[in-house]
């Protein structure tokens, strides 16, 4: 019997999509299922975005793209990220990536030496280290909670750090947590980044858009720090164009050939038609796009409004993204209806299976003490789900 690589047996299935596909089959079977598990907005892309493929199709924009991108495009980034962060990047540093997750695992393995260290705190995005382990380093956890807003301290990353450190990955705005770094935090960090000449930070700014206090704020903005800094974004949060898959990275001058290099033997360039309509996207004001943050934002209250008064729930307030991300330490140990909660994972099943509400349990996220909840759904289903917990879980055999 052949045997399947040691890389594959050492990687996990996204707990996500385990839970979205269960929900699908549940729903395929005729169960009224909600599923707030996928993060992803729920609206269509913008009639200007879709306007500007059809044009690049007609076109003939059908034939290979630079593998870092069209060059009107890495021009469009360099623009907003000058416009929208105040940050100097030329084209020659941009390489545009089938999503952002390429973009990530470009950075990873062209840095990655079997063993190198990479600091991910706790939360971290379910794929950061299944990333890791494809491109053999090893994960070093910074662990936080609920009681500091899911954020690490400068004083926890150096702590952290070691001779064998490579570098440090993490989201702001965060998924799963919702929080994001203020101009202050992100400034203590840099200041223990900048005596690590050796470290390398991977910013994932996907979420930017979707911030509801404040513009974004980026670490790259720091001097002292600006060649230690990869900033990742994309086009699939704050443009909802998930299912065109392109991504980019902004790199330091002496490491962005390398990312060129890694993406040219894995995928080549990115979608034709999709980098044409991003130009377009890019060059749009994003106070175009508002009116999708506002209606988040709206979902956000809703959903806090109730989620707060669950029993066994702590919940913070979302500052950013389109997630909760609660404590449900309280059933941790005990038996509902007569199922074992050892973790997360296992209430996130109990809602599924009990109250027909899908969301995704916290071990993949490296908290088995808390669920992950999107609120990129109608008001109508997010209302209705608010219900079905309160139900379940109000009236829920404890032991």
């Amino acid at each position: 019997m052949i045997k399947f690589s040691e890389r594959l047996e050492r990687l996990s299935y996204s707990q996500t999509f385990v839970m979205s596909n269960k929900a699908r089959e549940m729903k395929a079977s005729g169960i009224d299922v909600i599923s707030l598990t996928l993060g992803e907005p729920d609206f269509d892309v913008p009639d200007v975005i879709k306007k500007a493929a059809i044009q690049a199709i007609e076109e003939n924009y059908s034939h290979y793209s630079p593998v870092p991108g069209f060059l009107e495009l890495r021009k469009a980034i360099s623009n907003k990220l000058k416009r929208d962060n105040n940050l100097e990047f030329k084209e020659s540093q941009i390489c545009v990536s089938n999503g952002a997750k390429q973009a990530i695992v470009n950075v990873l393995g062209a840095l990655l030496n079997d063993g190198d260290e990479v600091i991910l705190p706790v939360p971290y995005w379910v794929s950061y280290d299944e990333m890791v382990k494809l491109m053999g380093g090893s994960s070093v956890f910074i662990k936080t909670s609920y009681a500091t807003d899911f954020k690490m301290t400068a004083e926890q990353l150096e702590e952290a750090i070691t001779p064998n450190t490579k570098i440090l990955l993490y989201s702001s705005p965060c998924n799963p947590s919702g929080s994001y770094y203020t101009y202050d935090e992100l400034k203590a960090l840099a200041e223990v980044i900048a005596k690590h000449p050796h470290l390398i930070v991977i910013s994932d700014e996907i979420y930017e858009y979707i911030n509801y206090e404040t513009t974004h704020k980026s670490i790259a903005v720091f001097p002292e720090i600006k060649d230690q800094v990869v900033v990742i974004n994309g086009m699939s949060k704050g443009y909802a164009m998930t299912g065109w898959r392109l991504g980019y990275s902004a790199a330091p001058e002496w490491l962005a050939p390398a990312l060129d290099k890694i993406q040219g033997q894995m995928t080549s360039g990115a979608n034709s038609v999709a980098q044409r309509a991003a130009i377009t996207a890019l060059e749009t004001d994003p106070k175009e796009f508002r009116y999708m943050v506002d209606a988040f934002q709206s979902r956000r209250n809703l959903v806090y409004y109730r989620m707060k008064t669950l029993p066994g729930f702590k919940v913070l307030l979302p500052k950013s993204a389109f997630y909760f991300y609660p404590d449900i330490s309280f059933y941790l140990g005990k038996t509902l209806n007569g199922t074992k909660i050892n973790n997360a994972d296992d209430f996130a099943m109990f809602l599924l299976e009990t109250a027909h509400v899908g969301c995704v349990g916290g071990v993949s996220f490296g908290s088995p003490e808390c669920v992950r909840f999107s609120y990129a759904a109608s008001e109508s289903d997010l209302t209705k789900a608010m219900d079905r917990l309160a139900h379940t879980l109000e009236n829920a055999v404890i032991s």
